[in-house]
């Protein structure tokens, strides 16, 4: 078979692409045992165009294909992985039981060696896809029964939706090649065989006759992996008869001094939410490109994070992160209801969210829970659920400490390294008014709109929590509901986040539409808005405008009651050094000294006409580096 479909190697982070066969391609499917009347595009899941079946609330079915093992392996074992299937897989080859795996994000393998025959066998893959997935992860796919979160959920994603391939390797192998790296080092964890031989081009060459489990390498001369410098280091592996090649970039994360320090250098969290859909493809990228072209458009926008949401993404996708120097928020998905198998089966992810991510130099921030999802809403009111938040924090962090864990983003905040808050709301003066209360005072209370009839009130904090001295953060905002209004709640929510110092960064929501959730920066299929002149990069800049007055509607940002109006504009500036720059109006202008992680002091701009006015910031070679606008209307405007 002829393979057509995400031909690019899919584990670049443990790789052995010297010699690999990609099975990619047309399957012959079936929705009945036996009953091979249709085929199918792996590996694209069956409710979405790009597989060629579009099948909706299809609990199983089954795929069928021929394999043949290249001649030159023979020697070796050979061994059939795949990336993922969602959500229970059963897999025969010639008619014997090879594996089974339960649960839809995360590898699995079989070594299939001695059920080919002469090389050859006939792979068949059951696939049980529950449309009840209210106790099983699976993030936003839509169950039915629904979720608590149905309003936001999505087509689901069901069968195999990553790539399967075939690989040789030696019957003793490499099973583990774990990466942890500091400014000057990599500690290397590797289970396999000894003797052991470790590369990284061009550094060093380190070899073992007895492997110790754990070595900690020390490179002369580093390069830092940083935002506008993402430098990675390969590291080549052989233990025995058995080489792998891993890679990751140098750096230290920590949190203190009220933000993100990267490499020691204060970084300040511009983030957008992306949750991995696709037009043809639900959860399945129908590209590399694709996945790389979603991290550049992010970049584009003015966003150096993109949280991941509730979704363990195709590895490729974190692949071009590293490469590109795209902060990463990893999270996965969430369950629908609170059962103990449920919690059970959510731990098993989280626990191998990490095992499998956690060479990314590009994931900065872990999460658990989100938004009590899995928790029926009560974490407050239920030990029982305060206790799993506080085992899946613990469970990430015990598999690794070196990075932050978000417990349940949101509320209810039970053990956590950061303490971050979403917030919605159409008002922006009551929007400016709760997050200044959430981020400035003790008082972490605020409103939150579960329901087109039910809006609970939440709190930053569950019983016995105490986020004193922890990083505060916003995890989710947003409003509107036209292209114009998301553009108008985008630019002066935000300028509300820029005015706190104290707030470390924040997650805009969202990246790009999908389905009938329209709140994206970008539609479905990836082009520009038009956001009623609002320029993403411009709000999300290292360098803002704050405009210290309360717009009433888009086009009326401000009501010209007078012969002129006096308008105060601060400065919010997030470069590593001063700023000393000059603030542009249409009529004047003004010098400004603005510090890093600070907000100035406000320069007043008069105003004697409607219309509107634009504002810009110049830095001493004359480069603009801040933009905004604000709407004037006169005050008999009958809008």
């Amino acid at each position: 078979m002829e393979n057509t479909a995400r031909p690019e190697y899919p584990r670049p982070h443990f790789d052995r692409s010297d010699r690999w066969l990609n099975l990619n391609g047309e399957w012959d499917f079936a929705r009945e045992p036996g009953q091979y009347g249709e085929s199918i595009v792996v590996p694209f899941p069956w409710e979405h165009p790009d597989s060629g079946v579009v099948a909706h609330w299809l609990p199983r079915a089954w795929y069928r294909r021929r394999i043949e093992r290249p001649a030159d392996w023979a020697s070796e074992r050979t061994v059939l992985h795949f990336g993922a299937v969602h959500h229970h897989a059963t897999v025969w080859i010639n008619g014997v039981l090879a594996v089974e795996h339960t649960g839809g994000y995360l590898p699995f393998e079989a070594d299939i060696t001695d059920l080919l025959d002469d090389g050859v066998g006939e792979l068949v893959v059951q696939v049980d896809a529950p449309t009840d997935k209210r106790f099983i992860p699976h993030g936003k796919q839509r169950s039915t029964p629904p979720d608590d979160y149905d309003g936001c959920a999505f087509t689901p994603s069901s069968g195999i939706w990553q790539t399967i391939w075939l690989e040789p390797r030696p019957a003793e192998y490499i099973s583990q090649l774990e990466l942890r790296p500091t400014a000057d080092s990599i500690e290397v964890t590797m289970t396999g065989p000894s003797p052991v031989r470790i590369e990284i081009p061009g550094v060093l060459i380190r070899e073992y006759d007895e492997w110790p489990g754990t070595v900690t390498l020390p490179i002369a001369e580093p390069r830092l992996w940083t935002v506008d410098n993402p430098h990675l280091y390969d590291v080549i592996v052989t233990a025995g008869a058995d080489t792998v090649r891993g890679y990751t970039g140098l750096r230290t994360i920590e949190w203190h001094s009220g933000n993100l320090v990267l490499n020691g250098v204060p970084t300040y969290v511009r983030g957008v939410l992306d949750q991995g859909f696709w037009p043809t493809g639900g959860h399945t990228a129908p590209s590399d490109e694709a996945l790389r072209r979603d991290l550049e458009l992010a970049r584009a926008a003015g966003f150096n994070l993109v949280r991941k949401h509730i979704k363990l993404e195709d590895p490729r996708w974190l692949y071009w992160a590293d490469r590109l120097g795209m902060l990463v928020w990893a999270e996965p998905p969430s369950t629908g209801r609170f059962r103990a198998d449920a919690v059970a089966s959510f731990e098993d992810v989280a626990a191998g969210m990490v095992a499998r991510d956690g060479n990314h130099p590009s994931i900065v921030i872990w999460g658990a829970y989100n938004e009590e999802w899995g928790l029926d809403w009560d974490v407050p009111g239920d030990p029982a659920k305060q206790d799993a938040v506080r085992r899946a924090y613990r469970i990430i962090k015990a598999a690794d400490p070196s990075r932050p864990i978000v417990d349940n983003s949101g509320w209810a905040h039970v053990e956590t390294d950061l303490v971050d808050w979403h917030y919605y709301d159409e008002n922006v003066g009551s929007w400016a008014a709760i997050a200044d209360r959430v981020i400035n005072t003790s008082d972490g209370r605020f409103p939150v709109r579960l329901g087109p009839e039910f809006v609970a009130e939440k709190a930053i904090a569950a019983p016995g929590f105490d986020g004193t001295g922890k990083m505060r953060l916003n995890g989710e905002y947003g409003g509107g509901s036209t292209s114009v209004e998301r553009g108008w709640h985008l630019r002066w929510q935000t300028q509300e986040l820029r005015r706190h110092p104290r707030n470390a960064g924040y997650i805009y929501t969202e990246l790009y539409d999908i389905e009938h959730e329209t709140v994206g920066i970008y539609t479905y299929d990836r082009r520009p808005k038009d956001l009623g002149g609002v320029v993403p990069s411009d709000v999300h800049a290292d360098t803002v405008l704050i405009v210290d007055v309360t717009p009433e509607a888009p086009g009326r940002d401000l009501v010209l009651a007078g012969e002129s109006a006096s308008i105060p504009v601060r400065v919010s500036h997030h470069g590593p050094e001063p700023l000393l720059g000059t603030l542009h109006w249409s009529s004047g202008s003004a010098p400004i000294d603005a510090k890093p992680f600070t907000v100035t002091e406000p320069i007043e701009v008069t105003r004697t006409h409607p219309g509107r006015l634009h504002l810009w910031i110049t830095d001493p070679g004359g480069t603009v580096v801040a933009r905004t606008f604000v709407d004037i209307t006169p005050a008999d405007d009958p809008n």
